[in-house]
């Protein structure tokens, strides 16, 4: 039986196989969340299972192949995207609930359209297109007005990777001169892309320009350029901690990852850069596209997460993203 949108959001999911979600209280602590995106619909969409245990191989002789390669695995919770014309509403109202505050990236008209359905908890967030063989002035004409006039935030969600550019590629350097000129910290998508988005959905995206040590030309050229590393640069662990030593105002996100990952992978992600002493730049989110009930769940995979303390939690889901974003004083 289908459980519904509302009915999920709010179960304890507790025990070994799922997280619970927040309690509904006017007291409840605020959180952020540093990755989501603002659209109507995701026609797209089907239900899914967060946390899936593993991801299939596929064979082009027998196609069509899945575009991000989940197995067909049964689940309880299983997430459900909303349902024609709800997303917007339904997204809102759980940020409501949860006292959740939320960097939305997407088109300026379509961001401003969330931003006007809920000014207190839709911070804005935009980014340019395609660098490659795109109309550069026009786009930087459009960044100047989003961030100028119209007042939005962060420059997001970058999307380099998919067209297989470093982010240290000087084709992109107008864009990233103009963030660090106007003090606009900068979202880039590093890591993770869905299991054979490569040679299933998206020929140009490359696993390796999701390097974070790429990033070092461009902080080298822009040194007080804010970073945000979009999926904290999934899975290159050891690259993504060399250069959080090397420079202090980069921090990460942990969306997408917490959700579409195993969970034991995606807790021994987090701990290692909490471990090694990085607990203070680790940024909640959910990379949310279609499923309302997804953040409630993400929201629990902190929560029940028995190697943070309670003042890490407290970091990871607000501390963290209020001084990256420079919004105000930790709760």
């Amino acid at each position: 039986m289908r459980v519904t949108l509302t009915l999920l959001a709010g179960m304890a999911l507790a025990g070994s196989g799922s997280a619970s979600a927040q309690n509904t209280s006017s007291e409840v602590a605020p959180i952020i969340d540093v990755h989501m995106h603002a659209m109507d619909d995701a026609p797209w969409a089907t239900p899914v299972c967060p946390n899936q245990a593993r991801f299939e191989a596929s064979d082009p002789k027998n196609g069509p192949e899945a575009s991000f390669g989940w197995s067909k695995e049964e689940c309880s919770p299983k997430l459900y995207p909303a349902p024609k014309g709800e997303y917007m509403k339904m997204v809102l109202a759980e940020m409501e609930r949860l006292n959740v505050r939320g960097v939305v990236f997407g088109e300026p008209d379509q961001v401003k359209k969330w931003q006007a359905a809920s000014p207190a908890r839709v911070i804005p967030g935009t980014s340019f297109g395609r660098v490659a063989g795109s109309d550069s002035a026009k786009q930087l004409k459009m960044l100047e007005v989003a961030f100028g006039k119209d007042g939005f935030k962060v420059m997001g969600e970058i999307g380099l990777q998919y067209e297989g550019i470093s982010p240290s590629d000087m084709r992109a350097d107008q864009y990233f001169a103009l963030a660090e000129k106007l003090d606009i910290p900068v979202a880039i998508h590093m890591g993770t892309g869905g299991s054979g988005r490569a040679n299933v959905a998206m020929p140009t995206f490359r696993g390796s320009m999701g390097d974070p040590l790429l990033l070092e030309d461009l902080l080298a050229r822009h040194p007080k350029l804010r970073v945000q590393v979009m999926h904290a640069g999934y899975p290159m662990i050891d690259n993504m901690l060399t250069l959080l030593q090397a420079n202090s105002h980069v921090y990460v996100d942990i969306a997408g990852l917490i959700w579409s990952y195993p969970r034991k992978e995606v807790n021994r992600y987090i701990e290692r850069m909490v471990d090694a002493g990085f607990g203070d730049r680790v940024m909640y989110g959910t990379d949310q596209l279609a499923w309302p009930g997804l953040m409630a769940y993400s929201i629990g995979l902190i929560q029940n997460a028995d190697y943070l303390s309670q003042e890490q939690k407290r970091d990871i889901l607000y501390n963290n993203a209020s001084r990256f974003l420079r919004l105000e004083q930790p709760k």
